[in-house]
């Protein structure tokens, strides 16, 4: 797994896991179909995004985190906090030296998706995408999304920078909508 390939941070975890990757393909923004493509194509903050289309404030469920190095590597699911419906499932590397000791704190706590940290500080960042995703998923995402057979499903793979210096990758796959 290399930190340019198209799933990375999500194999990484998953290697850790020993869990086998789902089945993904690149795609152009311009074939993702809506309301998918509303939803991933913009260099907007997810949680924000998704919280605006589902009319819910959103929660996070880690289900594996770690560190290695300067790194933390999580894998989450957001889901709307009212009635715990999945709506996004994701993976991220993140720098943690680059912020104050009380953002690394609220992050590692694991309690509040990332987006709403990060806003919440007044961190200036950038989530850009930099892949956008076709993806057949494995067997722990069909019971993540409820789904009793696989199906497309669509997501995206973004670099985050603050700056000029690029201080995360995210891998987010949204449910079928």
């Amino acid at each position: 797994m290399s930190a340019n390939g198209l799933l990375y941070p999500l194999d990484a975890l998953y290697a850790r896991a020993g869990t086998p990757n789902p089945i993904v393909k690149p795609t152009r923004a311009d074939r993702i179909p809506p309301p998918y493509h509303g939803l991933l194509v913009h260099q907007n903050e997810m949680t924000a995004t998704l919280e605006r289309h589902f009319g819910g404030r959103l929660t996070v469920r880690v289900l594996s985190s770690f560190s290695r190095g300067r790194s933390y590597f999580r894998r989450v699911v957001l889901a709307l906090e009212a009635t715990g419906r999945p709506v996004a499932m994701g993976a991220v590397r993140l720098r943690l030296d680059v912020f104050r000791p009380a953002i690394r704190a609220r992050i590692l706590s694991e309690k509040v998706p990332l987006g709403r940290v990060l806003h919440d500080a007044g961190v200036l960042y950038v989530s850009r995408p930099t892949a956008y995703l076709q993806v057949t998923p494995n067997a722990e995402m069909m019971g993540i999304f409820w789904m009793p057979e696989p199906r497309t499903m669509y997501g995206r793979r973004t670099q985050v920078t603050v700056g000029d210096s690029r201080i995360g990758d995210i891998v987010e796959i949204l449910p079928l909508l």
